[in-house]
């Protein structure tokens, strides 16, 4: 298998490093202190096709492969992981609206989302169910010709910017003989009455990132809002996160390496005992040490997205690259600060905010631990 880039992959990682330089590079400590989404700058991405990739031309996508797509994220992640996450996020609706929407759905929703006009929200988790399904509460009951939903979501990544669009939520549909809860996915629009949007969550990172808790109270929507089959929605979810997984880790690559191209620019120009820091061996061996980490890392996201790209199961693969990389940005970013000294921890020092930013890698889209029960699963089948 090989990670060789294309005349088209080199283009489009010129294009999204070109324009993370110069478009949002400006703008990270702003955007950070203010804890606010750059919709203007979204909006751009989606003009130069950057958020819609791999997805069909008919509806606005580029029809490009899920390795470019990675690459997008990590260059964006190199700058700001927080704007790049709006595009991981928009990514699940549009992959599950691709997959399980009807030519009617898909017409609708996807040339908007495709093209950055608006943005998409996937909700699963909730305040008491995250990685468990079967603890899922929000219900979804069908009224003659419409689904009404009640219950709670949390953390919910895109729901509550000016251009938030559809909303895609897992309810409970109804229950199996042996206990399992039958789970749909539905399309709501942020405009639907009955949907609350709360003020945006603080975090510890991706403060440019917009995460919403979201109720439902007395929600309704129309039947043909029912996102593919309403007894397999949680699956359908499930097979957008493997895709999440290998994309979340290409983000952590780029965090990681944003995080040595700002170290290694320091230690060129920052002088110590007479000599700059480059010159002492310590400070060269811990560079070829996170840069051996990220570049091996970054092989396993190619891996994943290539086995994507193919047509064969990575899922396999993409839990891997999640758990390494996430280890590898959280290592790699706590490098970076020593590297910088006391500068390390002031905030304006993008070095600090890519520190803040990458524990959250090995929370989402399944926890580290996750990953490795699922990786662990696969080898003692």
């Amino acid at each position: 298998m090989s990670y060789q880039f294309s005349e088209e992959d080199k283009m489009i990682k010129s294009l999204a490093k070109e324009f993370a330089e110069k478009e949002v590079k400006p703008i990270v400590q702003e955007i950070n202190e203010k804890e606010m989404f750059p919709v203007e700058v979204y909006q751009k991405m989606g003009e130069l096709g950057l958020v819609g990739v791999p997805y069909s031309d008919k509806y606005g996508g580029g029809s490009g492969t899920w390795t470019q797509f990675a690459i997008v994220h990590e260059e964006i992640s190199k700058i700001d992981s927080g704007v790049a996450n709006a595009i991981m996020g928009n990514c699940s609706v549009c992959t599950l609206l691709s997959t399980f929407g009807t030519d009617e759905q898909k017409e609708t929703w996807l040339p908007n989302v495709l093209t950055g006009k608006q943005l998409g929200a996937i909700a699963l988790t909730e305040p008491n169910a995250g990685s468990d399904a079967n603890n899922l509460k929000t219900k979804a009951t069908l009224e003659g010709d419409e689904y009404v939903i009640n219950g709670a979501k949390t953390f919910i990544t895109n729901a509550g910017t000016d251009i938030t669009g559809p909303i895609i939520v897992a309810a409970v549909t109804g229950e199996e003989e042996n206990g399992r809860k039958e789970i749909g996915t539905f399309i709501v629009p942020k405009d639907t009455e009955g949907l609350i949007v709360s003020p945006a969550l603080k975090k510890i990172g991706w403060n440019s990132s917009d995460t919403r808790e979201l109720t439902f109270d007395n929600c309704r929507i129309p039947a043909t809002n029912l996102l593919g089959d309403e007894k397999k929605g949680y699956k359908q979810a499930l097979q957008t996160i493997s895709t999440g997984r290998f994309l979340i880790a290409s983000m952590a690559v780029g965090l990681a390496q944003g995080s040595i191209d700002l170290s290694v620019q320091y230690v060129k120009e920052r002088e110590a005992f007479g000599r700059h820091l480059k010159k002492f061996q310590n400070i060269q061996f811990k560079l070829a040490e996170m840069q051996t980490k990220v570049d091996a890392a970054r092989l396993l996201v190619y891996r994943a997205a290539a086995l994507k790209d193919s047509g064969e199961p990575f899922a396999h693969e993409a839990s891997m690259s999640k758990m390494f990389a996430s280890q590898t940005g959280v290592e790699v970013a706590k490098d970076a600060v020593q590297l910088h000294g006391g500068y390390g921890v002031m905030r304006e020092y993008d070095v600090a905010l890519h520190y803040q930013a990458s524990k959250i890698f090995e929370i989402v889209e399944g926890t580290n631990e996750i990953q490795k029960m699922l990786i662990s699963r696969e080898m003692l089948k």
